[in-house]
């Protein structure tokens, strides 16, 4: 299915907008759910294993009313093939559960490179025989795209979806991403209109691209004005709660029929259980998107 498509779906049969970040850590865990994995054994496939269960019970917690997952993925890798193997494992949990999963890797290069970022996600490499293997499993890819075309194109030709860095919610995105050109624009404004042309012809039946646009919720006036320049674009927003955009903030660039935006949040969920009184990570987890659902819809 077209990951436009789908994703579309998922926000109209769940009716939220909200994207689950899970950014484990080991002072995000609750003691209760880490002493057996502690216990049981040490150094990096502890943390791993904490985190693959960690992960699964926030998954199962939220399955019905997010919009999609993200995993970032150094969150893992810093934790080597432990780590990694808990990516897999966490991606194909969120999988099975029928959640989209957007892999927060923020690659960046050209050709072959950018093609095995590709097939890194979403499948392909070939095997010894020719046989193409599966990759993460993952529906799309944070990207970035300011190596122009040809790191981008080889992701997407892999068969997901992509998403590109436009403006960006931290508060240095400007010394390059605000920068005025000498014919007008800034380098945000120009990265937009290339990400609208790259998605001009992978418009699916929902009439939304697959090559979306990462534009933070920190920067709503911005937002408003890039949606001049990416009409059919899915805009990831992260930068709600924690890095302090509002609500109001991360659905500025909503399009006129309400549609094309999903707003990010991490810790806020993930983390919840430390402000709730509980060792319940999930529970903490549910009622916290539960109550971002709430704050998204009255701001739409």
């Amino acid at each position: 299915m077209h990951p436009a498509d789908a994703l579309d779906a998922r926000i109209a049969r769940t009716g939220s907008i909200a994207c689950v970040g899970l950014d484990p850590r080991p002072d995000l865990l609750p003691a209760a759910l880490a002493a057996p994995h502690r216990a049981a054994s040490l150094g990096t496939d502890a943390v791993a294993t904490a985190f693959i269960e960690a992960n699964q019970r926030v998954i199962d917690a939220v399955a019905d009313r997010c919009a999609a997952v993200k995993p970032q993925a150094a969150c893992y890798e810093a934790y080597g093939l432990a780590g990694w193997a808990a990516l897999e494992a966490t991606v194909r949990h969120a999988t099975e559960a029928g959640i989209p999963v957007i892999l927060d890797a923020k690659r960046g290069d050209i050709g072959s490179t950018a093609a095995h970022y590709g097939q890194m996600a979403f499948g392909g490499a070939p095997d010894l025989d020719g046989e193409a293997c599966p990759g993460m499993g993952a529906d799309w890819l944070t990207v970035n795209g300011y190596l122009g075309a040809d790191g981008v194109e080889p992701v997407l030709a892999a068969g997901g979806g992509a998403f590109v860095l436009v403006k960006t919610s931290n508060p240095g995105s400007g010394e390059l991403q605000d920068l005025e050109l000498a014919d007008g624009g800034t380098v945000a404004d120009r990265m937009a209109d290339r990400v609208a042309a790259w998605g001009a012809d992978r418009i699916g039946d929902c009439g939304l691209s697959d090559v979306g646009a990462v534009v933070g919720a920190t920067y709503p006036d911005h937002a408003v004005a890039l949606r001049q320049r990416m009409p059919d674009t899915i805009f990831l927003v992260p930068g709600y709660g924690a890095q302090g955009g509002s609500a109001r903030d991360a659905v500025a660039g909503l399009r006129a029929d309400g549609r094309g935006v999903i707003v990010s949040s991490s810790r806020g969920i993930t983390g919840a259980w430390r402000g709730a009184g509980t060792d319940d990570i999930g529970a903490a987890a549910r009622a916290a998107l539960d109550a971002m659902n709430t704050d998204l819809d009255a701001a739409r």
